[in-house]
């Protein structure tokens, strides 16, 4: 996790304005001067200094498209996670992989249960 956008105006603050040198920034807050380097680089090109967006594929479901696959895991709690992939892709089109379809069903907070092999025995 990054550090505050706060903090990061008042490192270029003091480097900027209170003319410190970026190793006594980097002392004074605590922070790598690598870490100082970086944010007045990215002041000087951009003027911004807000954290950049994580680096990654985007998803393939949207917000919108996360809502309707959580009714089909809702309502089809019986199907295989490969069965929903499958079901899936008839519906919109969109193949996900069955890691993928874990990893969003865990997302979403849908657990899946195993159901037992054999019928549970009864005990006397």
């Amino acid at each position: 996790m990054g550090y505050s956008v706060d903090l990061r105006e008042r490192i270029v603050e003091a480097v900027l304005e209170r003319r410190l040198s970026i190793r006594e920034a980097a002392d004074t807050f605590r922070v790598g001067h690598a870490t100082v380097e970086r944010y007045l680089r990215r002041f000087r090109e951009s003027g911004e200094l807000t954290p950049c967006r994580p680096p990654g594929r985007p998803s393939r479901v949207d917000e919108e498209q996360l809502g309707a696959l959580k009714k089909q895991l809702e309502a089809h709690n019986e199907l295989t996670l490969m069965e929903h992939c499958e079901l899936w892709e008839e519906d919109t089109g969109i193949r996900l992989s069955y890691v993928t379809m874990h990893r969003l069903s865990k997302r979403l907070g849908i657990s899946r249960k195993k159901r037992p092999s054999q019928p549970v025995s009864k005990t006397l």
